[in-house]
């Protein structure tokens, strides 16, 4: 997987956005102003997901391409090595589980200004 063909399926989720607040190399995802997923523009090696504290445990046990989220709550966010013993499937699953705990936790009123 590239960075432009990861970054399509980000934005196709609803209401989200994308912007460069930590430099001009990460790229982050945002629904409604929370992030959910961030990742380096240049070199995309990896992918940080906000992920289910225990799911992220399990994971990091499974997976040597999962670790504690570089630089992010350890606890809540992982690592996902995009080029080691994960498929692409796999990452756009995770991808989808970040973005629904984030939009889970959204207001009301929020949610409903997405249209859900």
């Amino acid at each position: 997987m590239d960075i432009e063909f990861f970054r399509e399926y980000c934005l196709k989720k609803p209401g989200v956005t994308e912007s460069t607040p930590f430099g001009p190399d990460t790229l982050v995802f945002k629904v409604c102003g929370k992030m959910f997923s961030l990742c380096s523009i240049d070199n995309f090696k990896s992918v940080n997901l906000k992920c289910d504290p225990e799911k992220a445990i399990e994971l990091r046990a499974e997976y040597s391409a999962v670790s504690p989220g570089y630089h992010m709550n350890k606890k809540h966010w992982n690592t996902i090595r995009v080029d080691e013993d994960v498929t692409d499937e796999f990452l756009l699953e995770m991808t989808d589980d970040s973005y629904n705990l984030v939009f889970n936790k959204l207001s009301k009123s929020e949610k409903l200004s997405l249209g859900s």
